[in-house]
């Protein structure tokens, strides 16, 4: 039975059966049980606006994997350059063939605007400081298999929570699921509102590592000013960083996690990334299951969403 929709462009969409359901099809994929020639014939494009190591190349390698074509858009060798328009983009992939569009983009909510005028999927690769779903998911899934449960423990999102899209899909999936999510940081990079499940706020970061199941401290997110937050990234380092000293309080058996790319010394330190409680390399193994899973549902029996704009409809004002 088909999952998602039409596109994946957040979790905060999604009903904990279809989250659950997702998990399950992706472990399906890590244990290889998706079949090889599952997509053959389908087209995947990969549009990347901003920098990505591990979610562009787990995505090309999933769909690889499920034997369909990756087109690859070079944004910086484009007509992007020349003034063309994202819509523009989307559409002139679609009209390549494209059955999926993997996007990137630095403004927030840029898939869904993409989504509603395009016939084919779009999978959220990550939107400014809006959500990364399949991050959310790949991180939901690495708690459940190590853990062997979610439902229950305490998970620590430390750090620059104010412009981390991975923060709310993973703190947003993790409370649907039944986690206790206790989002840590300096006040100034701590959100003023957010409507996350069973979630906690707090600036005191022994008090929030007390106990806990799961640690995930974030990158302080410099491309987005973050730095100008704090009064220096060595002061940061120093009050919030995750140390081999702060890790022990929290449970004898608890993971260490990250999203990645980390900055090391400043969020986290060596010792601690590759100590023997990270299973940083086991979220990106599970980063291109989550994908495959994602693919596969999506174009495995593709569905057009009966809620699409007709192309000939006016743009809003200032939209393009």
């Amino acid at each position: 039975m088909k999952i998602l929709r039409k596109d994946l462009l957040d979790l905060r969409s999604l009903n904990a059966g279809q989250v659950q359901s997702l998990l399950d099809l992706s472990l399906v994929a890590l244990q290889g049980g998706l079949p090889r020639d599952a997509l053959q014939g389908r087209v995947v494009a990969l549009a990347f606006f901003e920098p990505s190591t591990r979610t562009c190349t787990s995505f090309e390698l999933a769909a690889r994997r499920l034997g369909a074509e990756v087109l690859r858009f070079d944004v910086a060798r484009s007509s992007v350059q020349k003034g063309e328009s994202l819509l523009d983009t989307a559409r002139t992939l679609e009209a390549m063939g494209a059955d999926a569009l993997v996007l990137r983009h630095s403004a927030s909510g840029a898939p869904h605007f993409v989504a509603r005028y395009v016939r084919c999927s779009v999978v959220n690769a990550g939107d400014g400081m809006h959500e990364h779903p399949t991050q959310g998911l790949l991180d939901l899934l690495t708690v459940r298999e190590v853990k062997g449960r979610i439902e229950g423990l305490k998970v620590v999102i430390l750090g620059d929570i104010l412009h981390s899209r991975v923060a709310r899909s993973t703190a947003y999936g993790l409370g649907l699921l039944g986690a206790r999510v206790v989002l840590c940081g300096p006040a100034t990079l701590l959100p003023s509102s957010l409507d996350i499940p069973n979630a906690v706020w707090t600036t005191r970061v022994e008090e929030a590592l007390e106990d806990a199941d799961v640690v995930m401290p974030l990158r302080m997110q410099v491309e987005r000013a973050a730095a100008a937050f704090v009064p220096s990234l060595g002061e940061f380092a120093r009050l919030y960083a995750l140390t081999p000293e702060r890790l022990r309080r929290t449970r004898p058996d608890a993971i260490v996690m990250h999203p990645g790319p980390m900055n090391l010394g400043v969020e986290i330190t060596p010792e601690v990334a590759y100590g023997p409680r990270s299973v940083i390399l086991r979220q990106v193994t599970h980063g291109v299951a989550v994908r495959m899973a994602v693919l596969y549902d999506l174009l495995r029996h593709p569905t057009v969403h009966p809620e699409l704009r007709p192309v000939a409809q006016r743009l809003p004002a200032g939209v393009s």
